[in-house]
């Protein structure tokens, strides 16, 4: 993503109730579908400016990489982790056997060979450890955002779960989700298309809009990990290598 992206990142997405919803939801997920040991050894790929990291920390300890190097400062400040360098697929240098969890959130869009980073990714599990990932949903729904955020692709359920069995895995457990608010956000994206909207759509909303959003987004959170919708803008998926 553009270094503009990330600065916009650093400043909303403490409070910004999409990134506070899907870290409810990442926590919920873990709790219900994966299975750590104590102090289980955990990576964040592509972690941004580190506004996970902190939640991770909860279940084990974390190693995390990130290839801008702009949002490793910041993610390496404001959570402890010295965060390194690292590439999709080939370039984490991560060893292989060595973790309990693998997460990916909202990165493997932004990688142009999704099946390598993936196949890549499964040597660095732990026999019985999980990979746990999210992604944008249903490319009808590619907008602005997906252009300012250099998203290659968004998937389909069938779409995801096919891959990561193509390459190795076997999908434990795996949902839509920001379902409620789906309506508003695909009536959104229309009219962002029909005004010819140029720029990515998240920009911090007024205080009382984004504690309402933050609201119905979080009513989410005790249900997925539990169950699986059948639409949403985003989807969640715990798979472990066969």
């Amino acid at each position: 993503m553009e270094r503009a992206v990330f600065e916009r990142m650093a400043e909303i997405d403490g409070e910004h109730w999409w990134f506070a919803g899907r870290r409810r939801i990442v926590r919920n997920v873990i709790r219900q579908q994966v299975r750590l040991p104590d102090n289980a050894r955990i990576a964040e790929i592509g972690c941004g400016t580190g506004s996970n990291l902190a939640l991770l920390q909860e279940f084990g300890r974390v190693d995390a990489i990130e290839p801008d190097s702009g949002a490793r400062l910041v993610a390496s400040s404001r959570s402890g982790v010295a965060v390194r360098e690292g590439y999709l697929p080939d370039g984490t240098n991560l060893n292989d056997a060595s973790y309990d969890l693998i997460v990916l959130l909202d990165v493997l869009e932004h990688v142009a060979d999704d099946g390598a980073a993936l196949a890549a990714l499964r040597c660095k599990l732990k026999p019985g450890g999980k990979l746990l990932l999210t992604v944008p949903a249903l490319q009808w729904l590619w907008s602005a955002h997906d252009e300012a955020h250099h998203h290659h692709r968004r998937y389909t359920s069938a779409a995801l779960v096919g891959l990561l069995e193509q390459k190795g895995f076997a999908v434990c457990y795996e949902s839509y989700f920001n379902t409620l608010l789906f309506p508003l956000i695909v009536l959104a994206r229309l009219i962002g298309r029909l005004r010819g909207q140029e720029d990515g759509d998240d920009a911090m909303p007024s205080g009382p809009v984004n504690k309402v959003l933050g609201g119905l987004f979080g009513v989410e959170a005790s249900w997925v990990g539990r169950f699986s919708f059948p639409i949403g803008v985003s989807l969640v998926a715990v798979a472990e290598p066969r």
